[in-house]
């Protein structure tokens, strides 16, 4: 439990550094970007070792529909967080939500949490979704005015529809491989 502990407290000082002491970090330069991006590779490792190693400690018992909401929700969240990839125009909701990949990462990690009770979930999954909270806000802090993107055509939006599927498809395929069968049964 405590490498995941440490992977969480790195992803925090390696997405946070940024936001809480922006002048320190632009002074370091491009050096900057090269330390938060091998603090953000160890938090993952980190966190992907601890988790896999955590001993199963019941926190709560999620009952088996749980499965359904999570899956439908991770649909919406690859939706969401794809929403804002376009270069230009946007697809909904990224037309009208200032952050949708941070709210898109959000939803994940509820819905993660609607199917995992174990203690390594609620501190991973738990976690992660304060990041996402927390960054959303230090951003709106230092960046409080915001302008809509125009919306996209129809062709962004067929693409993003294929792409959320073909990812949902690969995130189904890593959990199987992985041993975790994500569908119901």
């Amino acid at each position: 439990m405590a490498l995941l502990i440490a992977g969480l407290i790195l992803w925090f000082a390696a997405h946070y550094f940024k936001r809480l002491a922006p002048e320190r970090r632009a002074a370091m330069g491009e050096k900057g970007k090269l330390y938060a991006t091998i603090g953000l590779v160890a938090s993952l490792i980190l966190m992907i070792i601890g988790y896999r190693a955590a001993d199963f400690i019941p926190v709560w018992n999620p009952p088996s529909f749980m499965m359904h909401i999570n899956n439908t929700l991770m649909l919406f969240a690859l939706w969401t967080f794809g929403s804002s990839a376009a270069k230009g125009a946007k697809a909904w909701p990224a037309t009208k939500l200032r952050h949708p990949q941070l709210i898109g990462f959000k939803i994940w990690a509820f819905a993660h949490l609607l199917v995992n009770g174990d203690l390594a979930s609620v501190l991973l999954f738990g976690g992660l979704l304060g990041w996402a909270v927390g960054a959303a806000i230090l951003i709106n802090r230092a960046e409080p005015d915001w302008t809509p993107p125009e919306p996209a055509g129809k062709a962004t939006w067929i693409r993003l529809a294929v792409i959320t599927l073909v990812l949902y498809g690969i995130v189904g395929a890593v959990h199987i491989w992985l041993g975790v069968w994500p569908f119901p049964a």
